[in-house]
């Protein structure tokens, strides 16, 4: 008999950006942001506060060919993001309606402390 069983430590899929048409909608926005290998593409400003700001992790197959280090760099980044929810210090983040963080090639050999501090600045930037 198996059992499913969430992971404490992953971001809530209330908070996940899936619909590819809510991906598109967000970078036709073009707000955007850039900071040592990693992009922070806002949304439109929501309009009442009852929805959660929905964020989505992409790394690009033209960043790495390998999908291991794609997927790391997707969790390093979405961890970090989930203890920045955690925390409360979210800043203006939580004005928009989708946040979309990008990686690229300079952050795939970045350790996770580095990271944090990038995409937090990202987030204090909004």
């Amino acid at each position: 008999m198996t059992c499913c069983v969430v992971l404490p430590n992953m971001l809530k899929k209330q908070y996940r950006l899936k619909n590819k048409a809510a991906f598109n909608a967000t970078y036709r926005v073009k707000n955007s942001f850039h900071k040592e290998g990693i992009t922070l593409f806002a949304g439109i400003a929501k309009k009442s506060e009852d929805t959660n700001t929905l964020a989505g992790f992409v790394v690009s197959k033209k960043t790495h060919k390998r999908a291991v280090k794609r997927n790391r760099l997707k969790r390093l980044m979405r961890e970090a993001y989930r203890l920045i929810l955690k925390s409360n210090e979210t800043g203006n983040s939580q004005n928009y309606m989708s946040l979309i963080f990008v990686g690229g090639e300079k952050a795939l050999d970045k350790n996770f402390a580095e990271i944090q501090n990038i995409i937090s600045s990202l987030i204090r930037r909004l």
